[in-house]
């Protein structure tokens, strides 16, 4: 599907936007994760989530890649944030060592705790560079959500997966319970 003029928003004026291409959309019914096949013929992946909600009240939206089929490729990342709260009288730029990874297995946080009320959800993207590479898979992502203790949070992470074999999956789960609703999207960029 061609996203017009669309493209430079969505992926920067540095990217090939006459090569972006909408590959995958997944959309959540209380489910416990969206997982994605990675393709092999493009050279950036990008992914957008609109309005997702977790069935639990207070939970992390997260990701992993698979290599042949098994997730827990390990990974170096770093994370930091920047809230505001609505009574507008707390404030912060941090960063966040406790949500880093440094080789680890684990899935990687994307936000802090998504409230799961009505008016709480979380969007964003993550991109990921040169999936079926020899070299590191290196990606970051930017995702603005609604916390559930009344906050506005914008998780930002970025790392690289320590692997040489091709990245073939990316899942989306939340670190406890289902994903209750929303979608994600999945372009490719060659």
């Amino acid at each position: 599907m061609p996203l017009g003029a669309h493209k430079a928003a969505l992926f920067g004026a540095s990217a090939d936007l006459s090569s972006a291409v909408l590959l995958s959309t997944a959309t959540a019914s209380d489910d416990a994760s969206l997982e994605f096949t990675l393709p092999t013929a493009y050279k950036q992946v990008k992914f957008g989530f609109y309005n997702v909600t977790p069935a639990s009240d207070g939970v992390n939206l997260t990701f992993d890649c698979s290599v042949s089929a098994s997730y827990g490729t390990t990974k170096t990342t770093s994370y930091f944030t920047a809230n505001h709260d609505e009574a507008n009288t707390s404030t912060q730029l941090a960063y966040m060592t406790a949500h880093d990874l440094a080789q680890s297995t684990n899935a990687q946080r994307l936000t802090g705790g998504i409230g799961n009320g009505a008016d709480e959800s979380c969007a964003g993207e993550l991109h990921l560079f040169n999936p079926s590479s020899a070299y590191v898979k290196h990606f970051y992502a930017t995702v603005p959500h609604y916390e559930s203790s009344n906050y506005t949070q914008t998780g930002y992470v970025g790392g690289y997966f320590n692997t040489t074999s091709a990245l073939d999956g990316c899942k989306f789960l939340m670190s406890s319970g289902n994903i209750s609703s929303g979608v994600i999207k999945m372009w490719g960029v060659k």
